[in-house]
């Protein structure tokens, strides 16, 4: 695992031993961000389910000037420690909150962020769920990109109350699927 491009770009991030992790591959990684290039920029990220901070951690690398990365796993939040901690970076780049995702969508009170990250765990099969939840969150505006990697077989609808598929990403066993917020009329 290794970050793509930008600042940080060509960094190992440290190797692990979880069964429940399985991070984006540097394929998805980097078409991902590819469709999002300009829009990294002076964002604000939140990595949902960020594990080791893979995706979190690659935008931080192409300009992104914080994230915030929500994990329940104690190993996940631990390995995502020591990437931060082996990038050296500052405190107002970052903040870790050791929470339930669905929890901290439910609960969310602060400005909507510029981009989403999701990446649920594959074995859980809640990438509807997940959408479910963020489609009543205050996380997000009329100008938040949303990225969701969800396994082919589980749910995931095209549409949401407010929000939209608007494109995706096949990949054989799994798909990555991008909303945005629906226009009002």
């Amino acid at each position: 695992m290794r970050i793509i491009s930008g600042k940080f770009k060509g960094r190992v991030l440290s190797s692990f031993q979880a069964d429940h992790i399985r991070p984006t591959t540097d394929r998805v990684k980097e078409s991902l961000f590819n469709k999002w290039m300009g829009y990294t920029e002076e964002a604000r990220v939140l990595d949902l389910f960020s594990g080791t901070g893979n995706l979190g951690l690659e935008a931080l690398s192409r300009g992104a000037i914080h994230v915030d990365f929500v994990d329940i796993n104690v190993k996940s939040v631990n390995i995502l420690k020591k990437n931060i901690e082996m990038l050296k970076l500052g405190a107002k780049e970052y903040a870790i909150y050791k929470q339930d995702v669905l929890t901290y969508l439910k609960k969310y009170q602060g400005e909507p962020y510029n981009l989403i990250l999701i990446d649920p765990p594959f074995t859980e099969k809640m990438a509807h769920d997940v959408m479910t939840a963020l489609d009543g969150s205050a996380c997000f505006n009329e100008n938040t990109l949303i990225a969701i990697e969800s396994v082919k077989k589980e749910r995931i609808d095209d549409a949401y109350s407010n929000l939209y598929r608007y494109d995706f990403n096949d990949y054989g066993d799994k798909v990555l699927s991008f909303f945005a917020k629906k226009a009002q009329n």
